[in-house]
């Protein structure tokens, strides 16, 4: 499947660094929803055990998703710079 794509891209004129930099991007942003929304599972499992303890579980939460997102935004540029360039 993958190799008639990068076929069709070479046949269409399309540069391969371009379709693979589509397909970073889309990695990227996907790999981070599925991080992030394992980030929130687990810290609402752990206030569920401990409530007593949901600021500073809240506060770490946040902390990881923000690093998440900065890392996955990181990729998408680059894959956009490979993409454009």
């Amino acid at each position: 499947m993958l190799l008639s794509v990068l076929l069709q891209a070479a046949v269409a004129g399309v540069g391969v660094s371009k379709l693979g930099a589509t397909i970073g991007a889309g990695l990227a942003v996907v790999g981070a929803g599925v991080g992030i929304g394992k980030i929130g599972g687990s810290a609402m499992e752990a206030i569920a055990r401990q409530p007593e303890a949901s600021g500073d579980i809240r506060m770490s939460m946040i902390i990881a998703a923000a690093l998440i997102e900065g890392v996955a935004l990181l990729a998408v540029v680059v894959c956009l710079l490979v993409f454009f360039l």
